[in-house]
């Protein structure tokens, strides 16, 4: 009893019915127009007087209604009316105009049909309710008056004042159920009619999906800019910390390098949130690349007291400019990663070369304990990835020997998920060879095919 009181009833049913009485007053210009078209036709001055009359205006009111439609904002409109009051989901509706023919077709037969359903259940609103009222106290007023009130003679008898409430009482309810009725079919054929193409669906879809991948490459590039330059930074300040007194000159070196990484992160990262800000350019600052930046990173990554060593066998200026890019973010990950782990005494190895029409770059530092990790997981290999991937090329990074070839426990980049790692072989006998920390790119000069 309780769920068919809310289906009659309840917060839904309420609105719905809100909903179908806005229909019944946008149904009202167009009804006064079938009223000057029906009266000169048939003759009558008073057309409101007859009901068939009404119904009559009525009709022909509803074909202007569908031409009416076709203005753009309708289905705009009529969407967010049926999301707000009919409790549709937002992404069954299509919140733009409509545009195609079979589009606004459908706009008409539901802008039609809301018109229809509202414009009954707004003339059953107005007329049923005081007529019901009136038989609910009918059996009072009788008695008070001595008269029907002008009702049917069957309420002079005893039976029908008797059952005068209960005819009153299901007035009501048979409102309530025809307006129920009525909200839940528009709810139901609304994603039907107003709902997005596949078309639009598509078209919705692939706008996420851009929006998605701009979010992400924004991500990556605040990960490694900002995550570089604190990582530096850090160490600059702590190896300025414990020589403060006995070299200065190291200390005014540190702190000259600590004043240009963050100057030139503010300005990275002013570039990076102007893409964020709606209405606003990107930032003016240009995105570093090997050639114009490799040298100032090293500079600033070795005033921090870090032994770094790099060889560079290939002409930084002739990469096409977003490989450059992506190299230089790659490079810079990796010292970054160098930085958080290997501590700032370790020796770290760049090398950039061009083999096989690729350009490989390998970071290396020695590994002294177990393998590197962050509690709960890093982004910065997994940033470096998907840069591989989005050129068309590969990654690898994990633990491996200084006499071998491969890395081993490598994550590969164009599956962006960790590989599972192998063993590390070792002499039977002696001390274990020492491990080094490898991180080896292949990036395509030509791009992805």
């Amino acid at each position: 009893m309780s769920a068919v009181a809310r289906s009659l009833f309840g917060r839904r049913a309420r609105l719905r019915w809100i909903h179908l009485i806005l229909g019944g007053a946008l149904a009202m210009p167009y009804v006064l127009v079938g009223v000057a078209v029906i009266g000169p036709v048939i003759g009558s001055a008073d057309v409101f007087g007859s009901l068939p009359l009404q119904l009559a205006s009525f009709a022909v009111g509803l074909p202007l209604a569908a031409v009416t439609s076709l203005f753009p904002l309708t289905r705009p409109l009529e969407s967010a009316a049926v999301r707000w009051l009919c409790g549709v989901d937002t992404d069954r509706l299509a919140l733009g105009p409509a545009r195609t023919r079979g589009e606004k077709g459908r706009t008409a037969v539901w802008f039609t049909l809301h018109l229809g359903f509202g414009g009954i259940i707004a003339g059953m609103s107005l007329a049923l309710p005081p007529f019901a009222a009136t038989l609910i106290v009918l059996p009072v007023l009788s008695a008070l008056l001595g008269s029907r009130l002008g009702l049917p003679e069957v309420f002079d008898h005893a039976w029908g004042l008797a059952l005068a409430p209960v005819a009153g009482a299901a007035g009501l309810v048979a409102l309530a159920g025809c307006a129920a009725g009525c909200g839940a079919l528009l709810a139901r054929w609304a994603p039907l009619l107003l709902g997005p193409t596949p078309r639009e669906r598509l078209a919705a879809a692939e706008a996420r999906a851009a929006d998605l991948a701009v979010r992400n490459r924004l991500a990556r590039e605040l990960h490694d800019s900002v995550g570089h330059a604190l990582s530096a930074v850090t160490l600059q300040a702590s190896a300025a910390r414990r020589v403060l007194d006995s070299d200065p000159e190291f200390v005014r070196e540190a702190l000259a390098a600590i004043e240009d990484t963050t100057r030139r992160t503010v300005g990275e990262l002013d570039a990076v949130l102007g893409v964020l800000r709606e209405g606003d350019a990107p930032g003016t600052a240009p995105a570093p690349t090997l050639a114009a930046d490799l040298d100032g990173l090293l500079r600033r990554t070795r005033a921090g007291g870090q032994r770094v060593s790099a060889t560079v066998d290939a002409d930084p200026r002739a990469l096409p400019p977003l490989l450059s890019r992506e190299a230089y973010r790659i490079v810079q990950e990796g010292l970054s990663n160098a930085l958080k782990h290997a501590g700032e005494r370790a020796a770290v190895d760049v090398r950039i070369a061009v083999a096989d029409g690729e350009l490989e770059i390998t970071v290396e530092n020695p590994v002294t304990g177990p393998a590197p990790s962050r509690a709960g997981g890093g982004h910065g290999l997994r940033g470096i990835a998907d840069r591989a991937r989005l050129l068309g090329g590969t990654a690898t990074a994990g633990p491996a020997t200084p006499a071998g070839p491969d890395v081993t426990a490598a994550a590969e980049a164009a599956a962006g998920q960790a590989a599972a790692p192998r063993p590390v072989s070792t002499p039977a006998a002696g001390p274990a060879a020492p491990r080094i920390w490898r991180l080896h790119a292949r990036l395509p000069m030509k791009g992805p095919v």
